[in-house]
């Protein structure tokens, strides 16, 4: 099985991607999604990226970057190209969270991190594939994820691919001095 799609393909983390993932995981604006609320260092990130080999049953989790294939890379002023030294192009990266291979499910984080790259189809296509690998390869017999009310855009692409709410948590994440709540959805595999 290819982890690959028209526009996007999905590959395992390496080490040059570390300065992205600084820059990915310092981003205050992305950190009400990602339930941040410390920096992270080029060590952890080092850290991190030395077990980011091991097996997502051991792990628990599983990173995979998110790159634009080479011949489908975009034009125009707002996404520049690659230079030629790149080989790929990471815009985001796709997580599996909470793997539980005895209850055949695992939770999924998305991030497209560049808003221009957003809304293009890419998260969609990255969704897809991951789907995919985690119903034929991983025999996984449920996905989930959490998505605060307010973001409309995740709720969307999520209940695109068949995700159903299936819970509301009240008042779940704090957001500056408000509390907002999360829904749960869930999708099965048919």
């Amino acid at each position: 099985m290819k982890l690959q799609g028209q526009t996007i393909s999905l590959r395992a983390i390496e080490v040059g991607d570390i300065n992205i993932l600084y820059q990915w995981e310092n981003d205050t604006e992305i950190w009400n999604v990602s339930n941040t609320q410390t920096p992270f260092s080029h060590f952890v990130l080092e850290q991190y990226m030395v077990n980011a080999h091991e097996d997502i049953y051991t792990a628990k989790q599983l990173r995979l970057m998110m790159d634009l294939t080479p011949d489908k890379y975009l034009s125009g002023p707002e996404v520049p190209l690659p230079s030629a030294n790149e080989k790929n192009k990471a815009i985001g990266c796709i997580d599996l969270f909470d793997f539980e291979p005895n209850h055949q499910r695992a939770g999924i984080g998305i991030l497209i991190a560049d808003k221009s790259n957003r809304k293009k189809g890419y998260a969609s296509e990255a969704l897809d594939i991951l789907i995919e690998y985690c119903f034929l390869t991983l025999n996984l017999r449920q996905l989930y994820c959490n998505i605060t009310v307010d973001n409309e855009s995740s709720i969307l692409l999520f209940q695109k691919h068949g995700f159903q709410i299936s819970g509301i948590k009240k008042q779940w994440i704090r957001h500056g001095a408000e509390f907002r709540d999360e829904l749960f959805l869930q999708l099965m595999r048919k």
